[in-house]
């Protein structure tokens, strides 16, 4: 059969010469997996942010999406944390190669963004969270503190890039939340990009995450996406400060996180998309993401 690339997906590739390359490989790739894994294709292609999806049968009759991306730093260890998990809390992983990954079929209409409720979904995504982080990193995934004291490294020539002087002192607030904790990083199972886009409906549990980019360290850097993803929810609240805290509070609480650790590693991810977006051009920081460092580091002290 012929496999049509979606015209998003190409778009998101042809801007680079190995991008191109990939995106001329892949009708070929892919039917070369459909006839090696007996698959037959069961739906239209579809395609996430850089990956193309095709839904498929397997031999026996199972249900089963087979993905293709390139593979990169961020993505090169997800069949390590698929396998690990082994669909406690995740899409299981059925089979893989380099570059391309057979998974059980989820229900790609329905992601925990399409739950109305933001405190049901934020529960959700606390409970699965909770599971994935439960699990100690395997040999094979990047270390946060590896990734931690790099970020350090980056932060003097960063900070000038900043226009704005306030953006410039929460930068260096990051750094030192983060020079505080390096050395002790953590070693749990990190998905490192879990929001509810993230997270779509299935047959064999209710929810289940998808798209992992695996990471060994601490969970506490693993809850921004929770945080600032439905910004828009936040905003209609009227009240963005008891929002962010409401969602802060109910992810550490079924984490059993303690919050001041928590917080210092929510900074720290807010540094590293800071210094991402830097490296990009741009010379202010983003301004949701002030927004939760900002609330977090004003959070009120606990009553005794």
């Amino acid at each position: 059969m012929r496999i049509e690339v979606p015209e998003a997906l190409t778009a998101s590739y042809h801007r680079t010469e190995s991008g191109r390359a990939w995106l001329a490989a892949l009708p070929a790739q892919a039917a070369d997996f459909l006839e090696r894994w007996a698959l037959r294709p069961d739906g239209p292609t579809a395609h996430g942010m850089a990956s193309l999806v095709l839904p498929v049968v397997r031999a026996d009759g199972t249900p089963a999406v087979l993905k293709l991306q390139p593979v990169t730093e961020d993505n090169a260890a997800a069949p390590v944390g698929l396998r690990t998990w082994d669909g406690n809390g995740a899409v299981r992983l059925l089979d893989h190669e380099a570059g391309v990954m057979l998974l059980e079929r989820l229900d790609a209409s329905r992601p925990l963004s399409t739950v109305a409720d933001d405190t049901a979904a934020m529960r959700v995504l606390a409970d699965l969270l909770a599971r994935l982080v439960a699990v100690p990193a395997p040999p094979g995934v990047r270390r946060l503190t590896d990734i931690a004291a790099a970020m350090l490294d980056q932060v003097p020539s960063a900070v000038p890039a900043l226009r704005d002087p306030a953006d410039q002192r929460l930068l260096r607030t990051c750094a030192s939340a983060v020079a505080e904790l390096v050395d002790d990083a953590g070693d749990r199972l990190l998905h490192w990009d879990l929001h509810y886009d993230n997270i779509l409906a299935g047959d064999r549990e209710p929810w289940l995450a998808i798209d992992p980019e695996p990471l060994a360290g601490d969970p506490g850097f693993d809850l921004l996406p929770a945080l600032d993803n439905r910004w828009d929810d936040v905003v209609a609240t009227g009240d963005v400060p008891r929002a962010v805290l409401r969602r802060f509070d109910l992810l550490t609480d079924v984490l059993d996180l303690d919050r001041d650790r928590a917080t210092a590693w929510t900074l720290g991810r807010v540094l590293q998309n800071a210094l991402w977006d830097i490296e990009d051009g741009e010379t202010a920081l983003n301004a949701v993401q002030v927004a939760i460092a900002t609330v977090l580091l004003h959070r009120p002290e606990p009553e005794v």
